[in-house]
């Protein structure tokens, strides 16, 4: 098989690109920066700069689409949001019109998501049927999907992947809250009482894998693990693991004058569960936090 990810280079994006050479498919991953591409997803991983070096006569059978500015890396000024729209959905409109120009069209595209599309909804059970409430980050997400969805026009197979809050060893949320941790500076965020939807990042590695495999499979689809935490358990379950207090907590006023809008990031709550892939039979390797925190913190 023949795969092109955009966003191949990223947290998520470069493990992807590891497991499919592994299985022997042939990767070309879309980088900002071409030359790096080899160092950091493998030596047999081909690289494109830009959309634009795709070539009418060139055939992919699956398309990843990953790409998109870290949307936790910088305050959410109006430029800043800006540069998170610009880097998904037209990147994503970019990409189904050079779908478009292929001679030969992929059997599938999958393109990301996030749990963010719900909106924060409190103590609401989510599924991929719930209504969304609106803010910015559902809006990102929303417009990121219908964008993606166009690829359907050309008979493409669309999966979109909801992903929650990736639990691994080199990156996201978890590195950045290990070292205070470790401190025994950590703490819940705000009241505790969000709910925060998470998945191991082998187990999301999985999903595409079965999306890749599974042809009945599109649509929309909640990539995370079937037992979402509070703040509060998520924070206490690190310090346990760690075998370190969870003592300091940072309250909402600080996390809102630091943050800004951004902050709905982690004091917002979505307590997701994903439906469509239990209705599949779909099996977590790490189903509860305990057992994922404590394999990415082996590797950490």
């Amino acid at each position: 098989m023949k795969a092109l990810i955009t966003g191949g280079t990223g947290f998520i994006g470069h493990a992807l690109t590891q497991h499919l050479t592994r299985q022997g498919h042939a990767v070309t991953v879309l980088s900002r920066n071409p030359d790096k591409v080899a160092a950091i997803c493998g030596p047999g991983v081909s690289a494109l700069g830009n959309l634009e070096q795709l070539k009418a006569e060139d055939a992919y059978q699956v398309i990843i689409n990953l790409a998109g500015e870290p949307i936790f890396d910088a305050r959410w000024t109006d430029a800043r949001k800006k540069l998170l729209r610009d880097s998904r959905i037209n990147l994503t409109e970019q990409l189904v019109d050079a779908i478009g120009r292929m001679a030969i069209k992929p059997d599938l595209l999958i393109s990301g998501s996030a749990v963010g599309y719900y909106g924060d909804q409190g103590d609401t059970v989510l599924t991929e049927q719930s209504a969304p409430h609106p803010d910015f980050s559902h809006q990102l997400c929303a417009d990121w999907e219908q964008a993606a969805r166009k690829a359907g026009q050309f008979g493409i197979r669309v999966c979109l992947i909801r992903t929650g809050l990736v639990i691994a060893e080199d990156g996201g949320l978890l590195k950045r809250m290990l070292l205070p941790f470790r401190l025994g500076l950590g703490g819940r965020l705000g009241s505790g009482r969000q709910w925060m939807s998470w998945i191991h990042r082998e187990d999301w590695i999985a999903i595409v894998q079965a999306m890749i495999n599974n042809a009945s499979m599109q649509g929309a689809y909640n990539a995370t693990a079937p037992n979402p935490v509070t703040n509060r358990e998520f924070t206490q379950t690190l310090a346990y693991c760690l075998n370190r207090p969870a003592l300091l907590p940072v309250p909402d006023w600080l996390l809102k004058t630091m943050l800004g809008e951004m902050s709905e990031l982690v004091l917002g709550s979505q307590r997701v569960m994903p439906e469509r892939l239990l209705a599949q039979d779909f099996e977590f390797q790490y189903p509860d936090l305990v057992s994922a925190v404590k394999h990415a913190l082996l590797k950490a």
